[in-house]
Parts: structure tokens; sequence; C-alpha cells
């Protein structure tokens, strides 16, 4: 059995009642419209600005009940940034924490296996082989425990950020890598979504994106990026000889950066 799972607290919003799949859809950037019951997307939830509020997977519990988890100390930043534009609309909405255990490290057949379970949520993008579970809802079995740096590993790997740490309020979800699981280019209308199909439209690079690259010896997150005496970048993530890190644009990064 390959593989192994860690436990972590995720931030999670509750959203129920009649609007509330027309209201998400209306709000987030992928298409929660067409969202089937028992299933679950990623999707950024934006300010008007285009700016990011956060991350959040959204699960389909039946079309009037909507579970959404993100990166914890964001749960309640999103609920208060989503209640500020429930106008007229017949939903409620709720926020917590919860306790997910993330099962990584699986290889393709296993995680069609774990995908199986009728508790699975997928996790990071399909061929990450990733799967998450609600902690009450899990079973090891066979899998053993890692360690919070195998997990990190992983992560860093897979290219997929942390808010707070690899994006921020600041950052514009062409900056992150995610608009490919994260964003939809053909529904409707969402806050955000001028500035994000404005830079798809025209193929505009954003000022900085996230890279994978090799790390330098001791290098940290928060520190520079040098190569050749150049700053180009920032570390975001580091673990072990990998990292992410935010390159700048004007910047030629393919003597470090992983898959160029």
């Amino acid at each position: 059995m390959t593989g192994f799972y860690v436990e972590m607290n995720r931030d999670v919003l509750h959203v129920s009642g009649t609007d509330a799949r027309k209201f998400l859809h209306s709000q987030l950037a992928n298409d929660v419209a067409s969202l089937k019951i028992g299933k679950s997307l990623y999707s950024l939830l934006l300010e008007p600005t285009g700016k990011i509020t956060s991350l959040l997977r959204v699960r389909c519990e039946s079309d009037e009940r909507f579970v959404l988890d993100c990166d914890a100390g964001f749960g309640e930043f999103s609920a208060s940034r989503l209640t500020r534009f429930k106008i007229r609309i017949k939903c409620e909405i709720s926020s917590g924490a919860q306790k997910f255990v993330a099962v990584r490290g699986l290889s393709a057949d296993n995680c069609a296996d774990y995908l199986a379970r009728d508790s699975a949520l997928s996790a990071w993008r399909e061929n990450d082989c990733a799967v998450d579970f609600v902690a009450n809802d899990f079973v090891a079995g066979d899998l053993r425990l890692g360690s919070t740096e195998e997990f990190e590993l992983a992560r860093v790997m897979a290219k997929w950020p942390t808010m707070g740490i690899d994006m921020t309020t600041d950052s514009l979800p062409a900056e992150t890598g995610l608009t490919d699981c994260a964003v939809s280019f053909t529904k409707g209308c969402y806050p955000g979504q001028e500035l994000v199909e404005r830079m798809d439209s025209r193929g505009a690079t954003a000022p900085q994106q996230l890279r994978l690259i090799r790390a330098e010896a001791g290098a940290s997150a928060g520190a520079p990026v040098v190569l050749n005496g150049e700053e180009f970048g920032i570390y975001t993530s580091v673990c072990q000889e990998f990292a992410l890190a935010l390159i700048k644009r004007s910047a030629d990064s393919r003597s470090i950066e992983i898959d160029a």
C-alpha cells in the first residue's frame, strides 16, 4: 500500500436555502450551476477588484445545501465577503472549523479506490492523486501516518498554493496557477470576472507568477530568489530542495524552474 495521511484543520462554510446554488454560482469564479449532488469542485472567491478573497472547495450535498472548505483562518473572512452580496437571497451562511484528513502519495489505482468511498473528497488537481476526508469519516486501514514535511513536499511538488502563504488577498488569479481548476471561462458573471476575463482574452501575463523551482541551500519563505546576483522573485514555500516562488514576469527562471 502506497501513500500516507495527515490530519489538518480547515475552515468550513455552510450555505443552505432555496437560492443557495444560484447565489454561489453568481459569486464564485467556477461553475456551481452544473455541480452534481455528491460532487465537489474548487473555486476562487474574488473581490470586485479581481483580487482573491479565498480558495474554496465547494461540495454539493443537495440542491439547497452546500459545504465549502478553505484554508484555516479564511472561513469567517469568506463568509463575510459572501454575506455582503446576499441581497434578497433566500439562503443562510454560517462558518466554523473542522478537522480533515489528507491522503497523499497514492498511486493512480489507490487513489481511485479511495475516491470510490462515499465520504471521499477529491483534492488538488485530478492528476495529483490526492484525496481528503472529514476526519470523523476516515478509516486509516493500511495507510501510515505521515509527517507535516511529507505533506508539504507533496503540496509544493503539486504546485498547490496555500492561502496566506503562497497567495494573499492582494493576489490576482493569474498569479496563482489555479485558473485551470478554479475558474470557469464559460459561466455567467461574478464579482471580479472583468479582470480575469480581460487578462485571459488578451493573453496577458501577471506581474508575477507562482512557479516550482529548485531552492538554493538555506533558502526560506520570504527570502528573495537570486540568480547570478539578480533578484527576480520571492520564496513562498520551501521544502527540502524544492520551493514555490513568485517569479517576476520579466525574469528568465528556466535554469531553476522545474518542468519549465
